[in-house]
């Protein structure tokens, strides 16, 4: 039977060499983002050498102490893996689907520990997407507070005028409420059908699509070309290439995580 630990923690002092709060050890760990972690600390869920933890600012050594996360032990000399992915048309945004459909995960190589896609991109959006193990980047890249933006070129119907474009800048309400202030511009009108490049910095479900509907111009296509500094450049379908160091950087500069 497990017993309490009473441990050693921080109230806004410096950590000591080689020592670090639980809950960042966790999230570098992939389980979760800092937040949940802690969560799941003061659940009583999470074990240092055996004894229950649930004291916020736990100190550890990730190299010296057995941390088990509800019973199973964490790994924590993972390697943190941060991909580009350029999704298909046709495929999930998800780490797994229990009815065997096609996701983005299946693009990935295999052996890499605890993966899972960033954001979303719904099944008929393509473009660029981020895969990591990284839990605590991960959790702020999709946060709203931290206003990370998305940029998308879309193909709609007809011919947006300067209100339908003003309406898309402003806000557009929704069933789920107000969008936040974006920016969109008119590329070209091609025929009946116009393309538009809009950023956003929130992440609603299918809310671009929503959005361009409620003015009145359905989407035809959508792709995504750029995650917070991270361009979709020359990528294809189905690519997948290792983030730049320099891009790992620019996200954790984007989203206040230390270098």
């Amino acid at each position: 039977m497990m017993t309490e630990r009473t441990s050693s923690s921080t109230e806004g002092g410096s950590v000591p060499p080689g020592r670090q709060r639980l809950q960042k050890v966790m999230a570098r760990a992939g389980v979760a983002s800092r937040r949940h972690a802690e969560e799941m600390i003061a659940a009583g869920r999470v074990s240092v050498n055996g004894e229950l933890v649930t004291e916020l600012g736990t100190l550890v050594d990730p190299g010296l102490d057995d941390i088990a996360v509800d019973g199973e032990p964490l790994e924590t000399d993972v390697s943190l893996v941060h991909l580009a992915v350029y999704k298909p048309t046709g495929y999930l945004t998800s780490a797994s689907d229990p009815f065997g459909r096609r996701t983005v995960m299946d693009l990935v190589r295999s052996g890499e520990a605890g993966l899972f896609p960033v954001g979303r991109l719904d099944l008929d959006s393509e473009g660029l997407l981020l895969v990591t193990n990284e839990g605590e980047l991960a959790h702020r890249l999709t946060h709203p507070s931290y206003h990370v933006e998305k940029e998308y070129e879309v193909s709609v119907v007809g011919r947006p005028n300067a209100g339908d474009i003003a309406r898309l800048c402003d806000g557009v309400e929704l069933e789920d409420g107000l969008t936040r202030p974006a920016e969109a511009v008119l590329v070209r009108e091609t025929g009946d059908s116009a393309t538009l490049r809009v950023v956003l910095k929130e992440g609603r479900k299918r809310q671009l699509r929503r959005m361009c509907e409620a003015v009145g111009h359905p989407v035809e296509s959508l792709v995504r070309v750029r995650f917070g500094p991270v361009l979709v450049g020359e990528m294809r379908p189905g690519d997948v290439r290792d983030l730049e160091t320099e891009e790992v950087l620019a996200l954790r500069r984007a989203t206040g995580l230390e270098a």
